[in-house]
């Protein structure tokens, strides 16, 4: 025992020893495409783009380093009417070309995004929105036809950023100064509220982040040389990598992400047709194993809802959930035996070494009840199709309608009454009636909540982890001021 204790000692030291120093621009790499901006209205955003477009373009309202909500545009709001109306008052601002921000601009801007016809990922969850209107100069309200609590959160998504097209400009509170191949470097935005105008001119290096796009292994080695002071949007898929790193444990940081992850059922015919068989495959998954080959602590769960949230009722647990493994196995295995054909399921998932370790353990578990998995692209026609989202905010409809991609009529249903429910009492006994729904109709496999991770420099003393699993970049290092 002393002998480890020596030794973690030992490699928290040397990991503080060759951290970079405390002084210039944050080096910041996020897992994936290179770094672009795109209407959020228009297409869904990777994270090098979400953190992009959070920065230089916030919302009425934002999340701190800790996934609370602070002012974005809107220095302050009220909630009247019981929870039917949002009223924000907008600061004085300008966009990042300097021209002064207007409520016209801002109402038009959410109107768009919340669109029906819009892509923006957001906009099924944001139906209770009736309008969107301007009240004075400075003052916008926003009335809903159902009272929604949870909406400031989804006011601080990036995909609700208040980002002008044409030409492209934003709100900050971080600018783009300069762009170097997969790189930008962003100061923060001038503020026409500061007393000194020369805020423009003289930033200081320190208030500087170069933000980088790129693969998961170039950017963990990049941190491993001391190159870098963050790594952002880690997930199970790239989780192995960080085993041949180099990287101190003290910098690996993993967030207590809420949110979905598991298989959707995406088509129900022949074998999946029936309900029985889709709980029969959702039985003889070996979560654990699935879960634990990835990452020894990360936690499995049969279940859609983490908790009730707000929900009438606990979360709905599979009939089967009390049953040993191989009793839910034999089950399953009859059943496959019974059907006339063979069963071979497509299983689409996406890249990487954490990837192909879940798989293997999901393709053990199929075959052993007799059915032939086969791995595709994430983006190809499948049977089944690995869900890994973070949720935008804490409602129980968000679970079940991610989840519920296809479900069946009795389930869709309950989940429109739900949305539709006219009082908050009510909508929690709906949200139970559809999670039961949703429970018999096995629309989707849960397997664990989503695996998050970062790693982050000791310099970055504001980084916190969160539900959310979301680090803005401007809050990522002390004040340099």
């Amino acid at each position: 025992m002393i002998g480890r204790r020596a030794a973690l000692v030992a490699a928290l030291a040397l990991a503080a020893c060759n951290q970079r120093p405390d002084s210039g621009p944050v080096i910041a790499s996020a897992i994936g495409e290179a770094v672009t901006i795109r209407d959020p209205s228009r297409a869904p955003l990777n994270t090098a783009t979400r953190l992009l477009v959070d920065a230089t373009a916030q919302g009425l309202v934002r999340f701190d380093a800790g996934g609370q909500i602070e002012p974005g545009l809107a220095e302050r709001w009220i909630v009247i009417d019981g929870g039917m109306s949002y009223i924000f008052r907008l600061r004085e601002a300008n966009w990042s070309d300097g021209t002064p921000i207007t409520a016209e601009q801002v109402v038009r801007i959410l109107t768009r995004q919340i669109a029906p016809a819009s892509r923006n990922p957001l906009a099924p969850f944001l139906t209770a929105i009736d309008e969107i209107v301007v009240m004075t100069p400075q003052v916008i309200e926003v009335r809903l036809r159902r009272p929604r609590p949870d909406l400031l959160k989804l006011f601080a998504q990036p995909e609700l950023a208040l980002l002008r097209m044409r030409p492209v400009a934003g709100t900050g509170p971080l600018a783009v100064i300069a762009r170097s191949g997969r790189s930008l470097l962003l100061r923060p935005a001038f503020d026409p509220t500061e007393a000194d105008p020369d805020d423009r001119r003289r930033p200081a290096p320190e208030e500087q982040v170069r933000l980088i796009g790129e693969r998961a292994a170039r950017a963990i080695v990049r941190f491993a040389n001391h190159d870098s002071d963050l790594v952002a949007g880690g997930s199970f898929a790239d989780w192995p990598l960080l085993a041949a790193g180099g990287v101190a444990p003290a910098n690996i940081r993993v967030d207590p992400a809420a949110g979905l992850f598991g298989l959707a059922i995406v088509d129900r015919s022949g074998f999946l047709a029936d309900a029985g068989n889709r709980a029969a495959i959702d039985a003889a998954i070996d979560r654990s194993a699935a879960a634990n080959a990835v990452q020894a602590e990360w936690e499995a769960t049969d279940r859609l809802l983490p908790d009730a949230l707000d929900s009438a009722a606990p979360p709905a647990a599979p009939a089967w959930s009390g049953l040993p493994l191989d009793q839910r196995r034999a089950a399953a295995a009859a059943r496959v035996a019974t059907y006339p054909g063979k069963v071979t399921l497509r299983i689409a998932m996406p890249a990487g070494p954490g990837a192909t370790l879940l798989y293997a353990q999901i393709a053990a578990s199929l075959t052993a009840i007799g059915i032939e998995p086969r791995r595709v692209a994430e983006a190809a026609p499948a049977e089944l199709r690995l869900v890994d989202a973070v949720a935008p905010y804490d409602s129980a409809r968000w679970y079940l309608a991610t989840a519920c991609a296809p479900c069946g009529e009795v389930a869709a249903s309950a989940l429109a009454a739900a949305r539709d429910a006219p009082t908050l009492a009510e909508r929690a006994r709906r949200i139970a009636a559809a999670d039961l729904a949703l429970n018999d109709d096995v629309a989707f496999i849960p397997i664990a909540r989503p695996l998050r991770w970062s790693l982050v420099a000791m310099r970055l003393r504001q980084w916190r982890p969160n539900s959310r699993a979301w680090h803005p970049l401007n809050r990522l290092r002390d004040d340099p001021k």
